[in-house]
């Protein structure tokens, strides 16, 4: 029995509810809160959330978001240990940056990206659960920082229509940011509204009072028992599915590092990864779902589900 004050997890909710206008609030306060700006969601891009391969329908969720300004936002949650993960966001930040441009386009058209990365696994080491990073130019010698100068501006003689731009006044104002939210490292009472929204990302917890951005709208639209019998059928079998996988995926890596140890580290992985999945369809499949259920879970195709199930 879900308690009343119960609420969806935030990969859940990223999934599932907050592409929705309606609930673009919740999100809005979450990127306030963890950048210090505010910011107000003009529309939700589309996203290559979850097709790179099967395991991604349950470790990766991801959402594209474009501000008033035409800054990108991409929020992603990461549920188990990626080795190149921070190849990844940079990959995915690149990819971001490009998509802006059609061929022929000047470059003053590109909007910075913001990329928020919310990891439950052990990323790097560190003390601290929430980390930034931005490229800046540093005077070698002088270490002072490199702007745009007024003279510059005029010199630029930009288009009429990249006045709809904010002119550019220092590299950082294009330069990607990069913000990495280490969930498990937080252990903080919840006192403060970073704070509050660390507790939530982590435990699922949402204070009665809260005045947070983001979760006081949270706190309504995300509340377990709200939910259609349907949505909530769909969230249990989801968070079954997620502690089935971590589990699975756990020894499917260890043994398969082990194996790769004699017979090649490559060849020993995609072994152990590919009888995590195995694993995972026959698990899947005795908790009741459909091969065809299953397939669309894991984005596989029915025959392939079908030749695991034997």
């Amino acid at each position: 029995m879900k308690a009343s004050n119960e609420f969806v997890r935030f990969d859940w909710a990223i999934k599932k509810m907050l592409r929705e206008k309606a609930n673009h609030a919740v999100l809005e306060g979450f990127i306030s809160v963890f950048t210090g700006e505010k910011v107000k969601i003009e529309a939700i891009l589309e996203s290559e959330s979850n097709q790179e391969n099967a395991l991604d329908k349950f470790n990766r969720v991801d959402v594209k978001a474009r501000n008033e300004k035409g800054e990108i936002y991409i929020i992603e949650v990461q549920l188990t240990k990626q080795v190149h993960y921070l190849e990844r966001i940079v990959y995915g930040t690149a990819k971001a940056i490009t998509e802006q441009l059609h061929i022929g386009d000047d470059y003053y058209k590109i909007r910075k990206v913001i990329s928020i990365s919310v990891v439950y696994f052990d990323l790097g080491k560190g003390s601290d659960y929430l980390y930034y990073g931005q490229t800046k130019l540093v005077g070698v010698h002088n270490h002072d920082i490199l702007t745009v100068s007024a003279k510059e501006q005029k010199a630029m003689n930009l288009p009429d229509e990249a006045l709809d731009y904010r002119p550019m006044k220092d590299p950082t104002e294009v330069f990607p940011e990069f913000y990495v939210i280490r969930v498990n490292e937080f252990n903080d009472h919840a006192s403060t509204p970073l704070e509050e929204w660390m507790d939530y990302l982590k435990s699922g917890v949402i204070k009665e009072d809260t005045q947070t951005p983001g979760l006081s709208e949270a706190k309504e639209k995300l509340r377990y028992l709200t939910m259609s019998e349907a949505e909530k059928h769909a969230y249990e079998r989801h968070m079954d599915a997620v502690r089935v996988e971590n589990d699975v995926l756990g020894n499917a890596r260890w043994e398969g590092l082990n194996e790769g140890r004699m017979e090649g580290i490559q060849q020993g992985i995609q072994q152990g990864i590919q009888q995590g999945i195995d694993t995972t369809v026959r698990l899947l499949f005795s908790s009741g779902m459909s091969s065809k259920e299953i397939s669309e879970r894991l984005q596989m195709t029915e025959e392939v589900v079908r030749s695991i199930i034997g």
